[in-house]
């Protein structure tokens, strides 16, 4: 149903958990642990599935909170929880309040959870290319140490995301790269003709990297190559299904 990371759960005030797609109520292409609220799926089954992401991290289901996902660089500091008709858009959240969860929705997007264990702060983040391009992992650093966070002392863990393997982009794509980042060229291989294989994790990781955290990992998981495992939203484009659901990540500290 989850998978944890060790450099996150050595900490026992730190809850964790990469939510996987098994565990759950939901149906059909959703099947079974759909987190997504923008998804069109079931209202109750998502509930459901949510509550139960809840149940499992310790906490009270209205404490799992969730954003409107935008692809920005956008991040919004929590101090309560807050409904989900009133979602801020924004794509990372940092908060020091225990007992509220920082839920990301993805489905080949990087889901990256933040901790500095010794100032107890956290943090969630969506990188996809557009916010990792844009800075959402600056900016995420940047709002945890306005809460008291060391740079220095941050984990960051970057959950299931699709692979260089899978992530096909056209020559438009790699040419943005190319003028916005001076050595993106280690982040391409070469494909199909007219066609290259961009490596969106070693990307996250680099972004981490220059961002000067105490230490960043991967858990090294292909969302599309999994499919017992993960929903994905381009193994969905080429089945041509109608929708997909969405993995949560999510992170708080111990009530």
């Amino acid at each position: 149903m989850f998978i944890e990371a060790p450099e996150l759960s050595s900490h026992s005030y730190i809850r964790h958990a990469f939510f996987t797609r098994q565990g759950g109520v939901s149906e059909g292409l959703y099947a079974s642990l759909n987190g997504g609220i923008g998804s069109q799926d079931d209202p109750a089954r998502v509930a459901e599935n949510r509550a139960r992401m809840c149940a499992q991290l310790g906490l009270p289901a209205a404490n799992l909170v969730s954003l409107y996902q935008v692809h920005s660089a956008e991040v919004v500091t929590v101090e309560a929880p807050f409904p989900l008709a009133e979602r801020p858009k924004a794509d990372a959240m940092v908060t020091r309040v225990p007992g509220l969860a920082l839920g990301i929705a993805t489905a080949d997007c990087g889901p990256i959870l933040f901790a500095d264990p010794e100032n107890h702060v956290v943090g969630a983040a969506h990188a996809g290319w557009k916010g990792a391009l844009g800075g959402v992992v600056d900016a995420t650093v940047a709002a945890m140490e306005a809460l008291g966070a060391v740079r220095k002392k941050i984990v960051a863990v970057l959950g299931p995301t699709i692979s260089q393997a899978s992530y096909e982009v056209g020559a438009d794509f790699e040419a943005r790269f190319r003028a916005e980042v001076p050595d993106s060229a280690q982040f391409f291989r070469e494909g199909r003709p007219g066609h290259a294989q961009f490596d969106l994790p070693a990307f996250i990781l680099a972004r981490l990297a220059q961002a000067e955290v105490g230490e960043a990992v991967s858990l090294g998981l292909c969302t599309y190559e999994d499919p017992e495992r993960f929903f994905s939203f381009r193994r969905t484009t080429h089945r041509n299904e109608a929708d997909y659901g969405r993995l949560i990540s999510a992170i708080a500290l111990t009530p």
